[in-house]
């Protein structure tokens, strides 16, 4: 066993923060801010210095809001497409008997929308995150 005595933390070659800035904030300016950790996750220092260094355009994003809404829509497009494969194989089963359901056909089209109207919100979802993410 050593005797070397451990001083806490090892030393940054580069990067480090050996400034300070001190603000005062009224008391709802500090209850945005406590708001702000809360919702993002991350410590007020952070969010200041976000803020402050890219100019307020910074926008911080709570990772854990957005992946659940992302399985939440990922969830629900799995439900159209499970539906839309049964309805498929249905319509088939309809056609080798020569059988002719109007109501598959129209509810096969009301599904097929549907689905194809969220994966265009996905889409536009997915570009918004992706453009605010790259700035």
């Amino acid at each position: 066993m050593s005797n070397r005595k451990l001083n806490g933390r090892p030393s940054m070659p580069e990067g480090k923060r050996s400034f300070r800035i001190t603000a005062r904030f009224s008391e709802e300016e500090y209850k945005t801010v406590q708001e702000l950790e809360k919702t993002l996750g991350v410590n007020k220092t952070e969010i200041v210095r976000a803020r402050l260094l890219h100019n307020g355009a910074a926008i911080m994003v709570n990772a854990k809001e957005v992946i659940r809404e992302l399985d939440l829509i990922g969830t629900e497009l799995g439900r159209t497409g499970n539906n839309i494969n049964q309805l498929a194989h249905y319509a088939n089963v309809l056609k080798l008997k020569s059988v002719f359901s109007e109501p598959v056909i129209v509810r096969f089209n009301e599904i097929f929308e549907l689905h194809l109207e969220q994966r265009k919100e996905l889409d536009t979802t997915l570009r918004k995150i992706i453009r605010i993410l790259g700035h």
